[in-house]
């Protein structure tokens, strides 16, 4: 459900009220029923939503959403664009009952809506996100961020850390491993020969060293033992170079070596701002997690707090993530 004060209840609702996502899959919501009926009732989405206990209950008839009711947070007046505890701890517990229900095998795939990350810590969950949760949950060691738009992808060497541990981060062992997590991902969307192209840290990828080491010492020993292996990859490149060439059709997934580094070319790409209109005319592009036991895709924005209760977000990329996830697990189910 994400956080309840912000905007993924709504996407959510609009997401499961178009017939199209009944077709591709069986959804079932994991949060708090009252936030869902008042969101419904924001949107008139025209959906009844039907509280459930666990999975074996839930029937899949159109017009219908089952919601599976922690009754986590209690009701009260929902305030919507505010920073809460409780609203943390509500989110956190719907990742979590998530998480357990796709490792039981309970259901196929996990999508997750938004979270605001400091309601989650007021609440006491010292995570930075979404994937440090899954990958706790999960007992996962390797595992990586993939942002995905169409064609253009990108997976991370970091992520949620400040700028000057990402530098500390660049290491050989961690960039083999984001191109390898970067291949297989590739070949379970039906690529065959996924082309992966790396970045370098610096700027003009040190230009020879002129400007760093770290793409002599780190960045091209992955590369070229990436190479070795079979991967096709290529790097380290400057990545005003990399990201036009991939966003062209060259490569089918890019390596970067840090958050803004990676985010910054897939959202200029994903999304667009309607100056007229005052919001976002496109918010496209979703998030997956690679390298963990089970399937998480979620949309690549945030809560949008500003927003939030007002019937303005758009569901673009909810529903892209629901159709990604449905795209792993029939790959899943084929290599089966």
């Amino acid at each position: 459900m994400g956080d309840p004060a912000g905007i993924g209840p709504e996407i959510i609702l609009k997401a499961c009220s178009a017939p199209e996502t009944g077709e591709i899959c069986n959804p079932v919501v994991v949060g708090e029923q009252w936030v869902l009926e008042e969101a419904n009732r924001s949107v008139g989405a025209e959906l009844t939503l039907r509280p459930i206990t666990r999975i074996a209950e839930a029937r899949f008839e159109p017009g219908i959403l089952n919601v599976l009711n922690l009754g986590v947070l209690e009701k009260a007046p929902l305030e919507y664009g505010k920073v809460k505890a409780a609203y943390g701890h509500a989110a956190f517990e719907a990742i979590k009952k998530n998480i357990q229900l796709a490792m039981a095998g309970e259901i196929d795939a996990t999508v997750t809506a938004p979270i605001h990350k400091e309601a989650l810590n007021l609440a006491g969950h010292q995570f930075a996100g979404h994937t440090e949760i899954y990958a706790q949950f999960t007992g996962s060691g390797k595992y990586a961020m993939m942002l995905a738009e169409e064609n253009f992808r990108i997976v991370h060497v970091s992520t949620h850390v400040s700028l000057r541990q990402a530098c500390d981060l660049v290491k050989k062992e961690r960039i083999l491993e984001a191109i390898e997590l970067a291949h297989h991902a590739c070949r379970q969307l039906g690529i065959g020969s996924p082309r992966i192209g790396v970045a370098g840290l610096n700027p003009h990828a040190s230009d020879g060293g002129l400007f760093g080491y770290e793409e002599a010492q780190e960045i091209i020993p992955a590369v070229e033992e990436a190479t070795s292996k079979g991967y096709l990859a290529e790097g380290p490149l400057p990545p005003d170079t990399l990201y036009p060439k991939a966003a062209g059709g060259y490569y089918d997934c890019c390596v970067a070596m840090y958050h803004d580094q990676g985010h910054i070319p897939f959202k200029v790409l994903g999304f667009s701002w309607d100056n007229q209109a005052g919001k976002m005319k496109k918010v496209k592009g979703v998030n997956i997690t690679l390298g963990l036991p089970i399937i998480r895709v979620s949309v690549d924005h945030g809560t949008a707090m500003e927003i939030a209760g007002l019937n303005a977000a758009s569901p673009e990329a909810m529903t892209l993530s629901l159709n990604y996830a449905v795209r792993f697990c029939q790959q899943r189910k084929t290599v089966a």
